[in-house]
């Protein structure tokens, strides 16, 4: 089996956001501030989570992407990097309602991953379908496994 590098290009906080605060959020995972949250306004960025895995056929790559579209999705091969752009507008505010809470999060996304060798990138399709993106990227027949007969000498 064969690992796939993973990298997250996410966005750079705001700038009101204090540096000990995001530092803390990166390097711990840890938000001191999350009890506050729902009365300060702290930026979200979108980020979706993939799920990766591998078949006989290639690698098969899975992302929630709700209110994406397909206009709005930019997907390369480069070499061995695979790279998947993307972006989901934010909806319009109305002045005159009253929000509670406002938790969904908008804007732009950049994710990048190592490909393993024996990967065809020439043949690479996606599809965008519910709000979910499936990506495939087949093996060259090469490195497929092949089944060898085992005879005996008789």
């Amino acid at each position: 089996m064969t690992n796939i590098a993973i990298r997250k290009d996410l966005p750079t906080a705001p700038a009101t956001v204090d540096p000990w605060e995001r530092w803390t959020r990166n390097f711990f995972g840890w938000d001191p501030f999350r009890e506050m949250q729902p009365f300060a306004s702290v930026e979200r960025a979108f980020t979706p989570a993939f799920e990766i895995k591998e078949t006989r056929e290639g690698y098969l790559f899975k992302a929630d992407l709700p209110g994406t579209k397909e206009t709005d999705l930019d997907i390369t091969i480069t070499g061995s990097r695979l790279t998947i752009k993307g972006k989901r507008e934010e909806e319009t505010k109305q002045e005159s309602d009253t929000y509670y809470c406002y938790e969904r999060s908008y804007g732009s996304f950049a994710r990048a991953f190592t490909l393993p060798e024996g990967c065809d990138g020439s043949k690479a399709h996606a599809e965008l379908k519910e709000g979910v993106l499936t990506l495939l990227v087949p093996k060259t027949p090469e490195a497929q496994p092949k089944k060898i007969d085992v005879k005996s000498n008789k």
